[in-house]
């Protein structure tokens, strides 16, 4: 292994020594290429460059104390990048290319997955680009999909504690017949402002309600949100969210810890019903919310400064299970080196 600090990491870059490639061409996908260099060479008229023909996902492999290294669920993240590839008319990575990938990816860069004790993983980036030189607006005929890797720390500092968010009405992530359901660089691009501004006034990130008619809950930043009263854990149903599948996971084992679970719009009002608030991610898993200010209002929905004990145990599971120190009832994980 590397000899790095791995319990300091950041939720960074840090060069490792492999990314791998695969190429569309002429309707098919190539071989599997290793690479040694960070950088891609495209034509300056490559379509993802000028018309944003680009889509990614996010995953970890967990280096386990039983020692095995483990992915969490790298077939739910091949079928959400084919939903993207379908959205914005991109050439499809099949599920079995996309999780020889991430395997291979892996084990090429085993030493830079951090020590179990740490708390810190092995993020993984996959990225399907159009790469075909044209002007004129039309989707691409070539693609370039390609996964790097990088060790992390958390993507809060601090870890699994509680955060404030603000609401937003100057700034829509997304319409709702627009590209908020896919994983495309444009949703976040169209964040980046509204981000800065609840963070310049002290607020871990900005809390968009729906685009529409700025009523219902949509997203917190670039996570789902959910929310928890009389044993029950909620989330909005929205056509413009990204469907996470750490808020998917999290659904199924509210269900398996016995609370009832429901996907619907959620009215901003409905917040001051909640006990427990939280967005939920890859990157972070969950971000206990410690109260959400409506800066037009001044109302501050107030969910505790600690994190509540439903939030805890579902953090808790989750992670016994990507960890595999609980049973994987469901099959999520995915063994890579034993």
């Amino acid at each position: 292994m590397k000899d790095l600090d791995w319990g300091n990491l950041p939720f960074g870059y840090i060069k490792t020594n492999y990314n791998v490639r695969c190429y569309y061409r002429d309707g098919k996908w190539g071989e599997i290429e290793v690479c040694s260099d960070e950088y891609i060479r495209m034509h300056m008229a490559a379509a993802c460059l000028h018309y944003g023909q680009e889509g990614f996902e996010g995953l970890k492999a967990y280096r386990c104390p039983d020692g095995k290294i483990r992915l969490f669920r790298p077939d739910a993240n091949a079928e959400r990048l084919q939903q993207t590839a379908h959205g914005i008319c991109m050439a499809p990575v099949p599920t079995d290319l996309f999780i020889e990938m991430c395997e291979k990816v892996v084990r090429l860069n085993q030493e830079w997955i951090p020590t179990y004790e740490s708390g810190a993983t092995l993020y993984l980036r996959p990225l399907l680009i159009g790469t075909s030189a044209q002007v004129g607006v039309s989707p691409s005929k070539d693609y370039m999909f390609l996964i790097f890797v990088t060790p992390v720390g958390p993507y809060f500092k601090g870890g699994f504690q509680s955060n404030p968010y603000a609401i937003t009405r100057d700034f829509d992530r997304s319409a709702p017949l627009g590209t908020g359901k896919y994983k495309v660089g444009g949703n976040y691009a169209a964040s980046l402002l509204a981000h800065t501004i609840a963070h310049d006034k002290g607020y871990a990130s900005e809390f968009y309600l729906d685009a529409k008619e700025k009523k219902y809950i949509d997203e917190c930043g670039a996570a789902n949100f959910f929310g928890i009263k009389n044993n029950t854990y909620v989330t909005p149903k929205s056509t413009s969210i990204l469907p996470s599948i750490t808020n998917r996971s999290l659904m199924q084992i509210a269900e398996d810890l016995g609370l009832k679970v429901e996907r619907r719009p959620i009215a901003e009002e409905e917040l001051e019903t909640f006990e427990e608030a939280g967005a939920c991610g890859t990157a972070a898993v969950i971000s206990p919310i410690s109260y959400i200010d409506d800066l037009d209002t001044g109302k501050r929905y107030d969910f505790g400064a600690e994190p509540g004990p439903i939030s805890r145990k579902l953090y808790e599971t989750l992670r016994g299970i990507q960890y595999g120190t609980i049973e994987d009832k469901h099959g999520w994980t995915r063994v890579v080196i034993e």
